[in-house]
Order: C-alpha cells, then sequence, then structure tokens
C-alpha cells in the first residue's frame, strides 16, 4: 500500500536521478553540444562556447536546488515540516528556478528553444514562491500555537 512514507522515498531517489542526470550533463557537455550542432537544422556552427557558458553557468543553480530539495524532504521525513529552515530551503529553490530562467532566457539570442526552459522555470519558480509563502504562514501559526498551548 502506498503511505507517506513511500512518497517521500520516491521523491529522495527522484532527486538522486536528476542529482545524477545533471552530472551526466555537466561531464558529457562537449559531447551532447557536438551532437545538438550536428544534429540540429538551425545554424549553429560557432555558438558552442554559448551553449557551455549556459550549461555549466545554468548547473550551479540546479545544484543549490537538488540539495536544498533534499535537505527538504529529510526534514519532512523526519516530521519537521512547519520550519523556518524549510521557508529558507524554498526560498532558495525558487531563487535557484528563477536563476535558471534568467540564464536561459539570456541563453535565446543565440538558441531560441531556450525560452521554454526560460518559462518553464520561471513558472516553477514562483508555484515554489507560492508554496513558501504558505509554509511561512504555516510556521507563524505553529509558533502561536506552540506558546499558547
Amino acid at each position: 500500500m502506498w503511505s507517506d512514507k513511500n512518497s517521500i522515498v520516491l521523491s529522495q531517489v527522484s532527486v538522486v536521478l536528476f542529482g545524477a542526470a545533471l552530472l551526466a550533463v555537466v561531464v558529457w557537455a562537449p559531447r551532447l553540444v557536438e551532437w545538438l550542432v550536428g544534429f540540429s537544422r538551425a545554424e549553429l556552427a560557432g555558438q558552442e562556447p554559448f551553449f557551455y557558458v549556459t550549461i555549466y553557468v545554468g548547473a550551479l543553480p540546479a545544484v543549490l536546488m537538488l540539495y536544498s530539495l533534499h535537505k527538504l524532504l529529510d526534514n519532512i521525513g523526519a516530521s519537521r515540516v512547519f520550519t523556518a529552515d524549510n521557508v529558507a530551503h524554498l526560498r532558495r529553490i525558487s531563487w535557484s528556478c528563477f536563476f535558471g530562467a534568467l540564464v536561459s532566457f539570456i541563453s535565446v539570442q543565440y538558441y531560441f528553444p531556450w525560452i521554454l526552459v526560460s518559462i518553464a522555470a520561471g513558472f516553477m519558480g514562483l508555484i515554489v514562491r507560492v508554496v513558501k509563502n504558505l509554509l511561512a504562514q504555516g510556521v507563524v501559526l505553529k509558533q502561536d500555537a506552540d506558546l499558547t498551548v
């Protein structure tokens, strides 16, 4: 039977898999860019350095986001939900999404399909920011309830 614990474990495994995928992209970036330039019908010859910058600069917020997700899931698994620490993790996740959206938006200058990544990352950052605000209000309510009891 499916449980909350199973859901947390699945999320933790997903974070590890995304981390492995990110590592693979970073390690294999030259091959991936070479493949894309050769495969694409767009005129991308000479644009390889821009792809490298996008990949490597974009990997930084991705690592921070995955780390924050890992810590957030650890806290949830330990029944530490309405905490200022989790609010901080969600804040870092949302800013990581916004930074990724900015990097990919700038990258639209040399490869237009980055706009899709930019929109998705920006929207994700917005959703996480709303959840962060909700959790922050929950922390305040929990603190008030703890003081009353």
